[in-house]
Parts: structure tokens; C-alpha cells; sequence
């Protein structure tokens, strides 16, 4: 077995990828520089992060796919589920390879498998667009807490920017721990450092949220509370909709 060691980037896989063709050698498997080799390898092949190199095939892909094919990359490389950056390889092998229109070819098993996965992570997308509730702080800052299953949220950034344009907001993964601030210019990745409360529950502590924040969550609560048909509630439907995994953040859920 030929395994391909390399420092789990995707800048990483594209020099993988480069690697393959250059030295006429294709991995079975892929695995970080700290992994353990396993048992039954042939060779370890030593992948180095190059910037011509990886420069070189993102160049061919971008001349081999399309927007919405490079979009499905990135979200399937975003997913972090196990082993899909091998699917990535291959899928990216198959799209140099062939002579034909690849992405449609759904009879082929890494087609349809990278088509799964990045429906699901925009599945996710589009869920955090709507489910998404800020806090406001003391400075004006908007802060809103996420807990996505995938790497989801650089995803959903271009949308946040563009919607909320005239004030400053951090959007931040609690489970990855990292986030996004916008300033009113510019979106800029940031680590929260710390132990706040913020952190651990998603919610801005009493003493930092603005004045006028904690009235507009009890006016929301009321809002949703007074259009809400007791007789009509269905718990079933609503999970449907809304998954329960959404609900922690929720103003109105709380």
C-alpha cells in the first residue's frame, strides 16, 4: 500500500495531488504528518506544502471546473467527516482523467459521495442563515454564538457581511473555538481567548450586554409567545424545520 503523508491542509492535498502525477504514483490513503503509518505499507511518500505546486493544479481545477464544482470542493473539504480527503483526491483525479463531464456522473461512487456530503454542509449553510440570533454588547459589537456539526461557518460569512453591512458583528464557532468580526470594513478570522460565560453557554454575560439587549429578548419572547396557537403546536412538525440541535441559541426557545 502507497500512503501519502502530508500536513492535513487542502493547500496539503493539492500538492498531493501534484505529487501523484508527477512521480506516476497514487496514494490508497491519505494521513497527517502525526499519524501513525499503517501496518502493510509498501512505501510513505513525504508530501511538502509548496505554493507553485499547489498554485499549479488549483489553477487546473479552476480551468476543469466550475464555480459550483469548486464551491462543492470546498464544502466537502469543510465537512471534516473522516477519509474525505481521499474522496477529494480521487474526485479531483477523476476530473483531470476524464474526457468527459464528470460532476453529473452520478453512477460513479465518488461522484455521488462528494455530491452527499456537500449537500449536507449546505443543508447546514442554510440553516445557520436563519437560525442565527445576535447578542449585543455594551461596545456595540453583535455577538452570535454557533455549534455546527460541520466546518460550516466561513461558509455563511459572505452572507452575514452582505446582510448585516452597517454594524459589527463576530460570529463564533464554539465547538471549533474560532470566529469571524466584521468591522464595518472587513471580515477578520479571531480566537476568543478566555474562560467566559460566553464561551461555555453562547450567551453574553448580563453585565456586558448591552442596555437596551435584554429588553428586546423579553419583547421577542412575548412576540413569539402571543402568535403562537396553543391548540396548533406541533412538536414533530417543528423539529422537522427547525432541527432541536438549533434551538440552544434561540431567544425565543429559551
Amino acid at each position: 500500500m502507497v500512503v501519502f503523508q502530508y500536513d492535513k491542509s487542502f493547500e496539503g492535498l493539492l500538492c498531493a495531488v501534484f505529487e501523484a502525477y508527477d512521480k506516476k504514483k497514487y496514494p490508497e490513503s491519505l494521513i497527517s504528518q502525526e499519524q501513525i503509518v499503517p501496518l502493510l505499507t509498501r512505501e510513505v511518500v513525504a508530501i511538502e506544502t509548496q505554493a507553485e505546486k499547489y498554485l499549479r493544479v488549483l489553477t487546473l481545477l479552476k480551468n476543469k471546473m466550475s464555480v459550483m464544482e469548486l464551491n462543492r470542493l470546498n464544502a466537502v473539504w469543510l465537512s471534516e467527516i473522516e477519509n474525505s480527503d481521499f474522496l477529494l483526491f480521487q474526485y479531483i483525479k477523476y476530473a483531470i482523467d476524464s474526457k468527459f463531464e464528470h460532476s453529473a456522473n452520478f453512477g460513479h461512487p465518488v461522484v455521488l459521495e462528494i455530491h452527499k456530503i456537500a449537500k449536507k454542509v449546505s443543508k447546514e449553510v442554510h440553516a445557520w442563515q436563519q437560525f442565527v440570533r445576535f447578542q449585543k454588547s455594551k461596545d456595540e459589537i453583535y455577538f452570535a454564538p454557533v455549534h455546527p456539526v460541520y466546518n460550516s461557518l466561513p461558509l455563511v460569512i459572505p452572507h452575514f457581511k452582505d446582510r448585516f453591512s452597517s454594524q459589527q458583528w463576530i460570529l463564533y464557532d464554539l465547538k471549533r473555538n474560532y470566529g469571524f468580526y466584521y468591522d464595518l470594513s472587513e471580515v477578520h478570522p479571531m480566537v476568543l481567548e478566555g474562560s467566559g460565560e460566553h464561551l461555555r453557554t453562547g450567551f453574553v454575560d448580563e453585565e456586558m450586554l448591552h442596555p437596551d439587549e435584554k429588553l428586546f429578548q423579553e419583547l421577542w419572547k412575548k412576540y413569539h409567545t402571543s402568535v403562537s396557537i396553543k391548540e396548533r403546536i406541533n412538536l414533530k412538525l417543528q423539529k422537522q424545520y427547525m432541527p432541536k440541535r438549533y434551538w440552544k441559541f434561540l431567544t425565543e426557545k429559551q
